[in-house]
């Protein structure tokens, strides 16, 4: 096996730890929605679970060129120059995937969860446009929805349990997990960071199979040795 073909086969079982963390990440406000509210399609945590940054992008998009590299394992695919070359094209796919993953999570930690933006917590309000996706203001990214004692106004709290973000003396913050905002503001946090960075690695390791690839499809790679038992 070239180095090539090692580099190609250590990708592969990135890419599929990666996709499936994204995939999982995904699903994870998903669930918590379900298992909270008892809903699935009602008072999502966020629009932004919905355009599934981590299911389609840095999931289902990441799969051809992870069963591509860890074929150079057994040399099955990679084992030639068009396979290499191959290998190297289907991680456009992932650049593509990984790229989307990225900015739906800039988007999502530069919005904050729906309980931050407004009461009315439903996916009418979360249409999905490239418009949408692209329009992020680095000025809008400070995170204050999250370092903020509480990110919803006090004449919209009409939740008791929102109302638990402030503790008792002089106003200053608590981190009261049993609080539905500071669970959704910790979920909406922890998902999207995670879904960045699973999406800048996908990046990192795509980008770098389109070079190797493109090597491989160059220099070649080693040839089986016919074995006579």
């Amino acid at each position: 096996m070239t180095c090539c073909e090692g580099w190609t086969s250590c990708n592969g079982f990135t890419l599929l730890v990666l996709l499936l963390l994204g995939i999982t990440l995904n699903a994870i406000p998903l669930i918590v929605n379900l298992v909270d509210e008892g809903q699935f399609l009602q008072n999502p945590i966020s629009c932004f679970e919905w355009w599934f940054p981590g299911i389609i992008g840095a999931g289902l998009m990441v799969i051809p060129a992870t069963t591509m590299s860890l074929a150079a394992r057994k040399r099955a695919c990679c084992n030639n120059r068009i396979g290499m070359l191959l290998s190297s094209l289907l991680n456009v796919i992932t650049v593509i995937g990984a790229v989307y993953c990225m900015l739906v999570s800039l988007r999502a930690l530069s919005e904050g969860p729906l309980i931050c933006n407004s009461q009315v917590n439903s996916t009418s309000s979360c249409e999905f446009s490239f418009n949408n996706l692209s329009n992020i203001h680095p000025e809008s990214f400070d995170l204050q929805w999250f370092f903020r004692e509480s990110c919803v106004a006090p004449a919209e709290v009409t939740d008791p349990t929102l109302s638990g973000t402030r503790a008792s003396d002089g106003g200053r913050y608590s981190l009261n997990f049993s609080s539905k905002e500071n669970r959704h503001r910790m979920i909406h946090f922890s998902v999207f960071l995670g879904l960045l960075l699973v999406g800048i690695l996908e990046l990192m390791c795509g980008l770098s199979q389109m070079a190797i690839g493109l090597l491989g499809c160059l220099c070649g790679v080693t040839k089986r040795r016919s074995r006579i038992v």
